[in-house]
């Protein structure tokens, strides 16, 4: 970011020795290993976070499930988790310079993609999940079997928060797709602990502290940083954990899926989407080769619209050479 000055609060951030964040506080990873945390645009280390094994997965679960039998997030009014998320909300949107340099610091993305993709998404999304706290409601319904004269029936439905849910976030959007999981679960009820990329792990690990600050109580958000493959699966196979949230590779998440099976464990797998760009005959080439390149380059290339194959309808071959020369 050659051209936008450093804020001074990410440059202690970055100086900090980041631990876990477990029932609303920094905990000493159990672990004597530490994982770098690099810059992609020049490799450079800019921050390192703890490499969490088992014992740490352990303590976010119980916290995170002690939490939520407590009821101090779950037994509380909708009205008053409502206002806690947009407080919340709000706070994300006092430190979204922060939040933004931070992303493009650990992800290489531009500074205005992190500014007005990112956060910008992140923080409609967060307003929108706020306000349907108090718009999760159940049914009364019409009984619908036989029943004797003058009988008089009622059948309703009652949403009820699941428990503790983990979330497993992404390299290449971590705060957008790591809100994706958080908002809904808070929103719920639930309580949540989240595993963020090794690589990218800062911007989770900043907005758990912007949680607490807002009021989300003690043990309802944590964050766990390490290697998927001890600290990720530790955590999806954890007993106490109702519900993955998972975005990531297709070889994870089906392992995740035979995990969740022996133990009927709800599951949400986002995996390895990559978009196709069908070509009509009649298609504009110019537009098609300004969209082509657009999705590819958009968020350096790390995303889904990056078209590894292009498909002509009608088997018509597409000379792209004199369009591409003009670009």
């Amino acid at each position: 970011m050659p051209n936008v000055t450093i804020l001074d609060s990410v440059v202690r951030f970055l100086d900090r020795q980041h631990g876990l964040y477990i029932n609303g506080q920094w905990q000493t990873s159990q672990a004597e290993s530490r994982l770098a945390v690099y810059n992609p645009a020049d490799g450079k280390q800019i921050s390192c976070t703890a490499d969490a094994n088992a014992a740490d997965v352990e303590l976010a679960v119980t916290s995170a499930h002690q939490a939520f039998t407590a009821g101090v997030w779950a037994q509380r009014l909708p009205a008053e988790r409502e206002r806690i998320l947009l407080r919340f909300a709000d706070l994300v949107e006092q430190h979204a310079e922060e939040l933004a340099q931070l992303e493009t610091l650990e992800q290489g993305k531009s500074i205005n993609i992190s500014r007005a993709f990112e956060v910008g998404c992140t923080l409609n999304w967060m307003r929108y999940t706020a306000g349907l706290t108090t718009k999760i409601v159940g049914q009364t319904l019409d009984v619908s079997i036989p029943m004797p004269p003058g009988a008089k029936y009622q059948v309703y439905t009652r949403k009820e928060p699941i428990s503790v849910v983990a979330g497993i976030v992404p390299w290449n959007f971590p705060l957008l797709i790591g809100m994706w999981k958080v908002m809904p679960a808070l929103a719920a009820g639930c309580s949540i602990v989240i595993k963020p990329s090794e690589t990218t792990p800062l911007t989770l690990l900043r907005i758990a502290e912007l949680a607490s600050e807002a009021g989300v109580p003690p043990g309802v958000f944590n964050v766990v940083t390490g290697k998927g493959a001890l600290c990720g699966k530790a955590l999806t196979e954890h007993p106490l954990i109702a519900k993955v949230s998972f975005t990531g590779s297709t070889p994870v998440g089906k392992g995740i899926a035979r995990a969740a099976a022996d133990r009927l464990t709800r599951v949400t797998l986002e995996l390895g989407g990559k978009n196709p760009a069908i070509v009509l005959k009649d298609a504009d080439l110019q537009q098609v080769i300004e969209g082509l390149m657009a999705g590819s380059f958009l968020n350096q290339g790390r995303s889904a619209p990056p078209a590894h194959v292009s498909i002509s309808k009608h088997r018509f071959t597409i000379d792209w050479s004199p369009v591409l020369s003009r670009q």
